[in-house]
């Protein structure tokens, strides 16, 4: 079965009729990530394009953004309407379970949370994507820990900063004070330390079977919302993608604790790691790229309240977007019958103004000046 889920990705953008490649990538750490990339739409085409990079949640994979088909996926909505779309996967993922040294089975393999992931992985990737394309600047879109990720490569690794023309925020998650998921709100409480936890799944790899997911609604999070999902098969078959137990209590500390910060490891790591007591948070004031932030009213993992907070924290918000609709929830974003007319056609158009294609299906026509904006020098 896992071995049908791993290579479901690709097949099923071919069968689609768009052209996928495989990128793979070696962080600085040592994880071997693979990229997915939908360079056009159906019909060829040379023209050099505007990257998006779209980056998953957690449980999730590159899959999320063409499962439910061309008509209402993304990726493919993306590419038709004159993008060159590169999708990411976070180390230890249905694409990502490799390591120059380390075995995927092994505790060391998964010592890891979204901070790494944010760090190294999203770095490494988003160098491999300007570096291939010539491009200095692209846009971004991240779900859930996609922009929680990113959140924290943009506010140690400033720099990363000039990388981007535009990133959209989806359902975006750092402070989870408010957070409504039972799974999530139920490991805040517990707590358990990394030992147990690592003795519960045997190597650090942090395990929830699709039928959980499906019986609790805890992830999925679609009860109450009349946008229901035709395709569940398809999407529960690449779902959940492996996680780290560091991520799942990273998260969980969040919920605990009003602030977006680094692990805490406890007291006495945390002084020998960070040089305090307790563990820094992100310097949110930091970073300067111009961030979209869309959220849904019903998401039980992105609350209103806790989206607010980090509005006000961000120092540059060119667009605070609540999805007209009650009943939105946190993986609607992804999967809902309504998504496009609801939120995606929004979206284009937030990731058009920042130069964006001039029309769809017929290639991208640039004057001298903008093509400067996208050059290597930009």
């Amino acid at each position: 079965m896992r071995l049908i889920i791993y290579l479901l990705k690709p097949e099923m953008v071919i069968q689609n009729g768009y052209p996928v490649e495989n990128h793979v990538v070696t962080t600085s750490d040592g994880y071997v990530l693979t990229m997915h990339r939908i360079p056009h739409g159906k019909v060829p085409d040379d023209t050099k394009r505007p990257v998006v990079f779209l980056q998953h949640a957690l449980f999730s994979s590159s899959a999320d953004w063409v499962v439910v088909g061309p008509a209402r996926a993304l990726g493919y909505l993306l590419a038709d309407h004159g993008y060159d779309v590169w999708m990411g996967n976070a180390r230890g993922n249905t694409y990502s379970r490799e390591h120059e040294i380390l075995d995927p089975n092994s505790e060391e393999f998964w010592d890891f949370s979204w901070h790494e992931i944010g760090i190294y992985d999203l770095s490494a990737m988003l160098d491999y994507v300007t570096t291939n394309t010539g491009l200095a600047k692209v846009h971004y879109v991240g779900h859930a820990q996609g922009v929680t990720s990113l959140l924290v490569l943009l506010s140690i690794l400033t720099d990363y900063n000039n990388y981007f023309l535009s990133i959209s925020a989806l359902s975006p998650v750092a402070y989870m004070y408010h957070c409504k998921s039972p799974i999530m709100r139920a490991l805040a409480l517990l707590q358990l330390p990394m030992e147990v936890l690592i003795a519960i799944s045997g190597n650090g790899e942090f395990i929830l079977s699709s039928e959980l997911i499906q019986s609790t609604n805890s992830v999925t999070c679609m009860n109450g919302s009349p946008v229901q999902e035709t395709e569940l098969p398809a999407i529960m078959s690449n779902l959940p993608a492996p996680v780290s137990n560091r991520q799942i209590i990273h998260f969980s500390q969040s919920i605990n604790v009003n602030n977006f910060r680094q692990y805490d490891y406890g007291p006495i790591e945390n002084l020998d790691k960070y040089g305090t007591l307790t563990p820094p948070e992100y310097a949110l004031e930091k970073i300067t790229a111009a961030i979209g932030l869309f959220y849904g009213k019903n998401d039980w993992i992105a609350d209103v309240v806790d989206v607010e907070h980090l509005y006000s924290k961000l120092p540059n918000v060119v667009k605070y977007h609540e999805v007209p609709y009650d009943k939105f929830t946190h993986l609607d974003f992804l999967y809902a019958i309504d998504v496009k007319p609801l939120f995606y056609d929004d979206l284009i158009a937030f990731i058009d103004k920042y130069f964006g294609p001039v029309l769809a299906f017929c290639g991208i026509c640039y004057n001298a000046k903008l093509l400067r904006s996208f050059g290597p020098n930009a």
